[in-house]
């Protein structure tokens, strides 16, 4: 699991550091590389009634969250490709909760969203790891923020993404009963 220096900074929103020293983007790609088997364990102490719980009222449901953070890591890595093989490209932006609300996000199991996020985040550790500090320092343009991203810094958010989301729904489950 986290660490509670993790989990505080998880709670509440990012908030990116000055610059990207080697500590911060280790870090970083340590979470990204953990962050699918943490997931796991914690899902797997889960009843499957349980994906249907929502952490907050009005919120999404686990599962919801869950497939989420499948849908929101794939975009980030792609990004990632994309600001790697191109200069300074424009993303497509999603609206998140009109996904959350797809069929698939209601509806599926958990497993096909945690199998995604095994598989997005092998292939995405691959990718950091050997990413030179000019790599991280390319940028895609979003339109919505209208400003050029650095992707140092979407490592960074992507990060922290992960925890905010496990930590919202496992401080849940943990105040419930349902995980130790």
């Amino acid at each position: 699991m986290y660490s509670q220096e993790e989990i505080i900074k998880a709670h509440g929103p990012f908030v990116p550091p000055a610059g990207a020293d080697q500590h911060f983007l280790s870090a970083s790609i340590s979470t990204i590389e953990e962050f699918p088997s943490i997931l796991k364990a914690f899902c797997d102490q889960l009843e499957p009634a349980h994906q249907n719980a929502c952490y907050r009222e009005g919120g999404w449901s686990y599962r919801q969250v869950i497939h989420h953070l499948a849908d929101s890591h794939f975009q980030a890595f792609s990004r990632f490709k994309l600001a790697l093989t191109e200069d300074n490209p424009t993303i497509k932006p999603y609206i998140q909760n009109a996904w959350a609300n797809t069929a698939d996000s209601i509806d599926a199991d958990i497993a096909s969203s945690l199998a995604i996020l095994e598989g997005i985040h092998t292939r995405w550790t691959i990718l950091l790891k050997n990413m030179s500090a000019e790599d991280f320092d390319r940028t895609f343009h979003h339109p919505e923020q209208n400003k050029d991203l650095r992707l140092w810094q979407v490592l960074g958010l992507y990060a922290w993404h992960g925890r905010h989301h496990f930590t919202q729904i496992q401080r849940h489950a943990s105040n419930m009963g349902w995980v130790k």
